[in-house]
């Protein structure tokens, strides 16, 4: 059993982690609360210029007349992922599902005949990174740097990568893999197609006749798509980011309850130790007095 010393260092010890377990709870709700902000204001705003995106794209005519690749297969056989994840741990299990969700997905492509020199790897998060190369997955580009301070501009010089990159034909299918903040609870792992835009087979049959457009779709269509594509990424990196934080928030709260329950166990003991050995020593002069 340990000593009342020993006991005493645990305590303080437990109270130290508290005190970090807490103030990183802190920093990740303030984060997270930041970026549920920013998700509220731009998530209907995206969602709702993708809708207007595919009601014109609906119009075969308005497809047929567009000079772009990126509504169709290149040909090309590369894949690009882009996997999202955490610079940094001590979120639950965020990273291992970024993760686990990035390892399915190489393995599904190679299972599909793929070769890995075939696959372009675009990790923002450190987490992914690291785990592509213990697999000795080359990674064509690290943009981990995207999460230090989230913002448009850098997200948005990604996307005009990934999308020149597969207007040159050089990639034929561009991949984005993250966790979708649903709640504080949940961040369930979401995979999509960003390239090439894939047309729900519903609205081939939409009527868009109520749409008054000007000066005509065509222009719209063509003014509308690259934006559509440059926020889509911020989108999504917002989002993950925000998971991360609710994950983080929640795995800390995790820890401070625990380290709260476990000072308590201690200071139990601890009371209890020194009742006991304070009870010793009166018996021990009660009994030296009558001797």
């Amino acid at each position: 059993m340990a000593s009342l010393k020993e006991t005493k260092t645990r305590i303080a010890s437990v109270k130290s982690t508290l005190q970090i377990t807490a103030a990183m709870k802190m920093v990740a709700a303030a984060k997270l609360h930041r970026a549920q902000q920013a998700i509220a204001g731009m998530l209907p705003y995206q969602e709702k210029l993708h809708e207007i995106l595919q009601d014109l794209l609906a119009d075969r005519s308005v497809r047929a007349a567009l000079d772009t690749p990126l509504l169709q297969d290149n040909g090309s056989p590369r894949v690009a992922v882009v996997a999202f994840s955490s610079n940094s741990s001590l979120c639950g299990g965020f990273n291992a599902t970024a993760v686990k969700s990035l390892l399915g997905e190489l393995a599904a492509l190679e299972d599909a005949g793929l070769q890995r020199e075939q696959i372009d790897l675009y990790s923002v998060g450190r987490k992914v990174a690291e785990a592509a190369r213990k697999t000795g997955f080359p990674v064509r580009r690290d943009a981990s740097s995207l999460l230090d301070k989230p913002a448009y501009e850098p997200a948005a010089e990604l996307a005009r990568e990934l999308t020149e990159s597969f207007e040159k034909g050089e990639v034929g299918r561009i991949v984005l893999l993250y966790n979708h903040y649903k709640s504080n609870a949940a961040q369930p792992p979401t995979r999509e197609v960003y390239l090439p835009l894939e047309l729900p087979a519903a609205l081939e049959s939409r009527s868009d006749d109520d749409l008054i457009v000007e000066p005509d779709r065509k222009e719209v269509v063509e003014a509308l798509l690259p934006k559509v594509l440059l926020l889509k990424i911020y989108t999504v990196l917002m989002d993950s980011f925000a998971a991360e934080q609710a994950a983080r928030t929640v795995a800390m709260q995790l820890a401070s309850d625990n380290a709260d329950e476990l000072l308590d166990q201690l200071t139990l003991e601890y009371n209890k130790r020194r009742q006991q050995a304070i009870t010793s020593e009166l018996l021990d002069i009660v009994g030296g007095s009558l001797a």
